[in-house]
């Protein structure tokens, strides 16, 4: 690239002061960069020729020397396998900004795979409140005693392998191989899907990952797959801030279910009841709760049957294991 188009690109990506995330500095709403401009029109003419894949890595990267996240399961050179692993399923439906907190006091409680594997129930969704979806919590306990069973207490750097624990599907699989093993997977997922849509798919609408995919691999750095995706996913973050989030473009993006009245949130307000009263009888749930009957007695079934409550009696309990 010619001197002045880096001179370019520095311009185009002010500087972040030293908390990396809320001093930020916001670029124009709506508005591509100069070079962000050049690339897209590139990509349309060329599509992800050699030329354009080394534009568009000087562009991501570029960004992430001037405003890449600071995240504390990053780690550097040698991240904790174990944190990462952590950190990608605190991440699944949960914001960056919500997960940091909670996630550096879950790590000072179950500082290992081992840790985790040994707490109790209550300790664990203890821990866990605040991120919601807390059938994560139970899969991640599970995949921890996993670990320690099967690999003393070590993730394994093959996504296959990782894929036989509980909740880990393909796109966790790859992330946890990429962030914590540097290994050069493809994989999808939102921020990625933001960034390929508003790059090389302008203005086109369902795209599918069918699509998308081929273009993960090409652009992909090998060399150093672990900071390649984190300046990415930087990238794609910053995108949906400046843009209408890309990613409804996407043939398989959906929105989040409404929270306020479902069933989750009903199910989460009885957890948060009963790790603090130890147990109660469902007359007592539907007073507290202010619940109607056969939808908290149907809840209830559905928490025993996935583990997260016990009945002693006329009582429902949290598992003491």
């Amino acid at each position: 690239m010619s001197s002045s188009h880096t001179e370019q690109l520095s311009s185009a990506y002010p500087k972040a002061r030293p908390d990396c995330k809320h001093g930020m500095q916001p670029w124009p709403v709506g508005s591509d960069t100069g070079p962000e401009a050049q690339l897209k029109a590139a990509a349309l003419r060329e599509g992800v020729s050699l030329p354009v894949v080394a534009a568009f890595q000087e562009l991501v990267y570029q960004f992430y020397r001037e405003q890449g996240r600071q995240l504390p399961w990053r780690g550097g050179d040698l991240p904790d396998p174990y944190r990462v692993l952590v950190s990608e399923v605190m991440l699944q439906q949960t914001q960056v900004d919500r997960v940091i907190p909670r996630f550096t006091a879950f790590i000072g409680r179950f500082p290992d795979a081992q840790a985790l594997a040994d707490a109790s129930l209550t300790e664990l969704l203890t821990a866990w409140q605040g991120l919601g979806y807390n059938r994560r919590a139970l899969n991640l306990q599970r995949a921890a005693r996993m670990i320690v069973g099967l690999w003393g207490g070590s993730l394994p750097d093959d996504p296959v392998l990782l894929q036989q624990l509980p909740g880990i599907g393909p796109y966790t699989a790859g992330a946890v191989a990429a962030f914590a093993f540097n290994r050069p997977q493809v994989f999808l997922e939102t921020n990625i899907r933001a960034v390929l849509l508003h790059c090389f798919f302008a203005d086109q609408e369902g795209v599918t990952d069918k699509e998308l995919l081929p273009v993960v691999e090409a652009v992909l750095d090998r060399a150093e797959p672990r900071t390649w995706y984190n300046a990415l996913m930087d990238y794609g973050s910053d995108l949906k801030r400046r843009f209408p989030n890309p990613s409804r473009r996407s043939r398989h993006h959906t929105r989040q279910s409404r929270f306020e009245g479902s069933d989750r949130q009903l199910r989460g307000a009885v957890l948060r009841f009963l790790l603090v009263a130890g147990g109660a009888t469902p007359a007592t749930l539907r007073k507290q709760l202010n619940a109607e009957e056969e939808r908290l007695a149907r809840i209830l079934e559905g928490m025993l049957e996935d583990g997260f409550l016990s009945r002693q009696g006329s009582k429902f309990t949290i598992p003491s294991t």
